[in-house]
């Protein structure tokens, strides 16, 4: 038996082994209770708020600095009368 040819024959094996308690099992881990909303929420405030802070951030810090390449800049010419 080549080794590429194992998980093909191990998928059917095990799912034949697997019984029916093992999905009652993991049941308890996914019970719901008062604080699972809050829970939830306050996981993304932070995943989806902490990028944008963090971009507010940075640009109020650089945004006095000027890139290298860049000229300075001329004042506007008055016209003369």
């Amino acid at each position: 038996m080549k080794p590429s040819s194992l998980p093909r024959v191990a998928l059917p094996v095990l799912l034949v082994l697997a019984g029916n308690s093992e999905a009652l099992d993991s049941y308890r881990y996914l019970h719901v209770t008062i604080d699972t909303p809050w829970s939830i929420f306050l996981f993304l405030l932070i995943g989806v708020f902490a990028p944008f802070i963090l971009t507010a951030v940075l640009v109020w810090r650089h945004s006095g600095r000027k890139t290298p390449d860049s000229p300075d800049p001329k004042p506007p010419e008055q016209p003369e009368p």
